[in-house]
């Protein structure tokens, strides 16, 4: 099977892909923080497969940036 880079994933298959729970990411998205997601209704909340890329690299870059040392 062949992935496609828009496909939508419902929260828990997100959760499962990030390695983290269901409520982990309900607090993010209450926090403002985490994977961009998309509401569809009061209850149905997915993701977009290439928005977890990007934001999976962004946090990637975001590791890597040296900081410098205090004096």
């Amino acid at each position: 099977m062949t992935s496609n880079t828009h496909d939508r994933l419902r929260a828990v298959e997100a959760a499962k892909q990030l390695c983290v729970s269901r409520s982990t990411l309900a607090k993010w998205r209450m926090n403002g923080v985490g994977a961009p997601y998309h509401r569809c209704g009061p209850r149905l909340v997915y993701y977009l497969q290439h928005e977890i890329d990007a934001w999976l690299a962004e946090c990637d870059r975001q590791i890597k940036v040296p900081t410098t040392k205090p004096k």
